[in-house]
């Protein structure tokens, strides 16, 4: 999942995610979303064998990887729209409508917020737009993920059978479809378990939950009506996406780039994660002036982490390290040399963000 700028990098609670993490991790909006950087074509690929080969398998008998596959290519099988609720146990609560088509070559999607700052986000492939009607602008970027919601990511490198263990947990059913329960579980105190519900004909994933260490459902987010059959095409989708007339563009300058070649690097990795992807872009500073942030993503394969650096303003950034909590999203800001603001957001556990920021070193 991409997360949502905070302490200096941005406005807006990550409330989510994976739910709106593994759904955002699998929702998005006005939470969070890991994400992988592969495109459409894969997804097609994966769609292909979720609904052959894999669909023979018997749920109890599928292994994570199995399951993790079918997930991958369900947004492909089938059109799709419906209504989502992000719930986190602090009792905060959000909810969209989605609309999500592919033609095998894109995926396309539209997200209205039912709640919060009115915004629509439309999505082809990695390309998003976010509409803000009140405001009358509409924001312009590029996002290497698979879809906004819900969405397993694909992340080359990583073992999810490693750091987790799933057990087929029977039926049950969501928003009207029969769907097989899942729960991953991980093998260690870096990162949090899921339980899933994925419809049965499709693979798609209709409801997640987060869980503590504990077992306690730390964020849910699942459909509460979808219709999989949905008559809205790529090409509709793609024509409302495009109807930016009367609306100020904003395009911050989005530009790809390596961990290393900034000149940063982990002393030692943490374990199951491994870097997906790292941007560094321009953000709206005080007056009309502009400040470069860099943000790189690492993930395991179901969880995902954030790292964003920036310049120190002292003007902005508080003289103390600062934490926060949303759902199951996790936030850590901190100075880390004399110049240099860190902000870590990820969808597990706190102490996995103090490993991130505390093997953060400076190359050069």
């Amino acid at each position: 999942m991409s997360h949502p700028g905070v302490f200096g990098i941005g406005a807006g609670a990550p409330l989510r995610r994976v739910t709106a993490g593994l759904l955002w991790a699998l929702c998005c909006a006005s939470f969070s979303a890991a994400a992988g950087p592969q495109a459409a074509d894969r997804a097609s690929s994966a769609s292909a064998a979720a609904s052959g080969v894999d669909s023979a398998v018997a749920p109890a008998e599928r292994g994570i990887v199995q399951w993790i596959e079918r997930m991958h290519g369900a947004p492909c099988v089938r059109p799709y729209a419906g209504t989502f609720v992000v719930w986190a146990a602090s009792g905060a609560m959000a909810s969209s409508r989605i609309w999500h088509a592919c033609d095998g070559q894109q995926q396309v999607e539209r997200i209205e917020a039912l709640t919060g700052t009115p915004r629509t986000i439309f999505r082809r492939n990695d390309e998003v737009r976010t509409f803000f009607p009140q405001s009358q602008t509409v924001r312009l970027d590029r996002r290497e993920s698979p879809g906004l919601f819900p969405r397993v990511p694909v992340v080359d490198g990583t073992s999810v059978a490693q750091f987790y263990a799933s057990r087929a947990e029977g039926q049950e059913r969501v928003a009207g479809f029969m769907a097989d329960v899942v729960r991953f579980k991980p093998v260690d105190s870096l990162r949090f378990g899921y339980k899933l519900w994925s419809e049965r004909e499709t693979g798609l994933v209709v409801k997640l939950q987060t869980l503590g260490p504990d077992g306690r459902v730390l964020e849910q987010a699942a459909f509460s009506e979808l219709d999989l059959n949905a008559s809205l095409g790529t090409e509709q989708l793609l024509r409302m996406m495009e109807a930016t007339l009367g609306y100020k563009r904003i395009e911050p300058t989005v530009v790809k780039t390596t961990v290393a070649a900034e000149g940063w690097g982990l002393r030692q990795p943490v374990a199951g994660f491994v870097p997906v992807s790292c941007h560094r872009r321009s953000v709206a500073a005080a007056g009309n002036s502009q400040a470069s942030v860099l943000q790189c993503l690492y993930s395991d394969g179901l969880a995902s982490v954030s790292l964003f650096l920036e310049p120190f303003n002292a003007e902005r950034h508080p003289a103390q390290p600062q934490v926060a909590t949303a759902g199951a999203t996790q936030v850590l800001g901190q100075r880390i040399l004399p110049d240099v603001w860190l902000t870590v957001v990820g969808e597990v556990p706190l102490q996995t963000l103090r490993l991130f920021a505390g093997q953060l070193e400076r190359l050069r």
